[in-house]
Parts: structure tokens; sequence; C-alpha cells
């Protein structure tokens, strides 16, 4: 279950997304991920953290899927009632937004990334990033900091 966590969180995927992953959706040589017929029956490829890629290599080398990347069986894919729930799979989705907007990057980029139609659903995520604006520095403070240092 690490793996597929992991996945969620990294990515961004909603829980339906990662049960259709196929080991072939992994493009290892571009750290991305094929999600296929998304919501809104979407293609669209989103990150794959390059630290998860060697635990995934781990994981296909112990389980050999066949057809599905996370099987519950051989060639029998997870569903969402198979997957505990205590950890709350979309939480993890909506933390990859807003943590990747708490970043600095941009909204439209945010909103390829989780499949959006419509900028204003990711959107959402910007008042839960907005409270780390005080970490921001301002353009100023470098150029101050560099006078003093004069």
């Amino acid at each position: 279950f690490f793996c597929m966590f992991s996945i969620l969180y990294s990515a961004g995927l909603r829980i339906s997304e990662l049960l259709e992953l196929k080991p072939g959706d992994i493009n290892e040589s571009r750290s991305l991920i094929r999600v296929r017929q998304g919501k809104g029956k979407k293609d669209r490829y989103t990150l794959l953290s390059k630290p998860l890629m060697k635990k995934l290599t781990e994981y296909n080398r112990l389980y050999k899927p066949k057809v599905w990347l996370f099987e519950h069986r051989p060639g029998e894919p997870f569903t969402e009632a198979g997957i505990t729930k205590r950890i709350y799979p979309h939480l993890l989705r909506h933390s990859f937004a807003t943590h990747l907007l708490e970043q600095g990057t941009d909204i439209k980029i945010v909103k390829e990334l989780m499949g959006h139609n419509n900028i204003k659903t990711t959107e959402r995520y910007v008042h839960i990033a907005d409270t780390f604006k005080s970490n921001i520095k301002s353009p100023l403070d470098d150029l101050l900091m560099e006078e003093d240092e004069v």
C-alpha cells in the first residue's frame, strides 16, 4: 500500500485513476505517469516522484503485475472497497495541489496536473496555500540585505 498512497500524493491522482494504472503508464525516463480516461474521459500526464520510481521498480520486481499496476490477485485490479480509507485517499490529492501551489508552481500547471476542466476548480486550493504567503520574501529584502553588507 505504500506505493499506492505515495502515488496518490505525489501525482495528485484520484483513487479511480490510481486503480486504472497499468505498468506501461509509468514513464520512467520522463518521470511522468500517464492517466488514461481520467475524470471527463480525458488523458493527461502528471508527475512521478523520482525517489518513488525506485520503490516502484522494487514493487514491480516483487509483485510482477500482469495487467494492472496494482493487482489484488494476478490480473485482477484492486477496487476502492479493497483499500482501507483510514488515510482518506482523496486528501492526498488535495495535499498534492496545495503543496505545489505553496512551492510557487503556476496555477495553470497545477490545473493540468490535476486534470481540472476549469481553473476555478483549481483556485479553491489557493486560499489554503495563501496562509504561507508570510514565508515569501519581498524582492526588496535581498536588495536591502546587499546594501547592508556593503
